[in-house]
C-alpha cells in the first residue's frame, strides 16, 4: 500500500478560510497563509485550496493566492475554483501550485480534463466531484459550490473523468460535508471502483477513526480535513499517530 497522505482543505471566501455544513452556513476560520504554515508545519502532506464561489460568482480563481503561499509553504498544493480553460491552469501552476482542482468548469466542457491532462499531465489534473446522494447506491453530481444539481451520476462522472485523463479525484459528500459524522463510505467505495486512480476521500471528518475507515473501507488514497482542524478538535500530529497505530503507512516527521 502506498503512504497515506493526510491533506488539509481550505475553503476560500474573500480572502478568508471559511468552513460550512452541507455546504451552507459558511463561517469564519482563519488566515490562509497562516493556516497553510501551521499545518505544513505539523506535517501535512499535501494543502488544498479552494475558493469555494469563484465559479458560482464568475471570477478568476486564486493565482494570488497560489503566489502567496508558493513563497511561503514547500510542500505541494492544489488550488480550484474558477478555473475555466488551459490558459488559466498553466497561469495558476506558474504562479506556484503543483495541481489544479477541475469541477464546474469540467462539468461544462469535459475536454478540458484532457487538455490539461495532455498539457500539463495527469499528475497536475485533479478533479473534484461533490455529490449528494439520490437513493440509495446512486448519487447526483452539483456544480457551482454544491449550488447546481447536473443530473449526472457520480459514479459515471468519475469513470469519465479518468478516461479524459485526471490524474486524481477529490471526493466530497455534500451530505457529510462538516457534519462530524464520517466519511460516506459506500460513495468512496463506489468510485474507487468505478475510477482507477487516485481517491482522495472529503466530507465529514470527524476523528481519527473515520479517516482510517475512509482508507480501509471507502479505499481512498488520501484524506481531505478541514473544519477537524480548523476549529482545533484534533491536529495533524495526533490523526497521523492515530493511523500509524491502525497499521496504515503514513508519513511522520520521524518517519519521512
Amino acid at each position: 500500500m502506498r503512504r497515506i497522505r493526510l491533506i488539509p482543505c481550505l475553503d476560500i471566501q474573500d480572502g478568508r478560510v471559511v468552513k460550512g455544513v452541507n455546504f451552507v452556513g459558511i463561517r469564519d476560520a482563519g488566515d490562509p497563509i497562516e493556516l497553510a504554515e501551521r499545518y505544513a508545519a505539523d506535517g501535512a502532506d499535501e494543502l488544498v485550496f479552494l475558493d469555494i464561489t469563484a465559479s458560482h460568482e464568475g471570477r478568476a480563481p486564486v493565482i494570488d493566492l497560489a503566489r502567496r503561499v508558493a513563497e511561503r509553504i514547500f510542500i505541494p498544493f492544489t488550488v480550484g475554483g474558477g478555473i475555466r480553460d488551459v490558459a488559466t491552469i498553466r497561469e495558476a501552476l506558474l504562479a506556484g501550485a503543483d495541481k489544479v482542482s477541475l469541477n464546474s468548469a469540467a462539468l461544462a466542457r469535459p475536454e478540458l480534463v484532457r487538455e490539461s491532462s495532455e498539457r500539463f499531465g495527469a499528475q497536475c489534473t485533479v478533479v473534484a466531484i461533490d455529490a449528494k446522494r439520490r437513493s440509495a447506491g446512486s448519487w447526483e453530481v452539483y456544480s457551482h459550490g454544491g449550488r447546481t444539481p447536473t443530473g449526472l451520476d457520480a459514479l459515471e462522472w468519475a469513470a469519465r473523468v479518468v478516461e479524459l485523463g485526471a490524474g486524481e479525484i477529490l471526493l466530497t459528500s455534500m451530505d457529510g460535508d462538516g457534519s462530524h459524522e464520517g466519511y460516506d463510505l459506500e460513495l468512496l467505495a463506489a468510485v474507487a471502483q468505478a475510477a482507477q486512480v487516485p481517491l482522495i476521500a472529503s466530507g465529514g471528518a470527524g476523528k481519527a477513526s473515520d479517516l482510517v475507515d475512509a482508507i480501509r473501507l471507502g479505499h481512498a488514497d488520501a484524506v481531505l480535513v478541514a473544519s477537524l482542524l480548523h476549529d482545533g478538535h484534533t491536529t495533524i500530529p495526533a490523526l497521523k499517530q492515530a493511523m500509524v497505530e491502525s497499521g496504515l503507512p503514513v508519513r511522520t516527521h520521524l518517519h519521512s
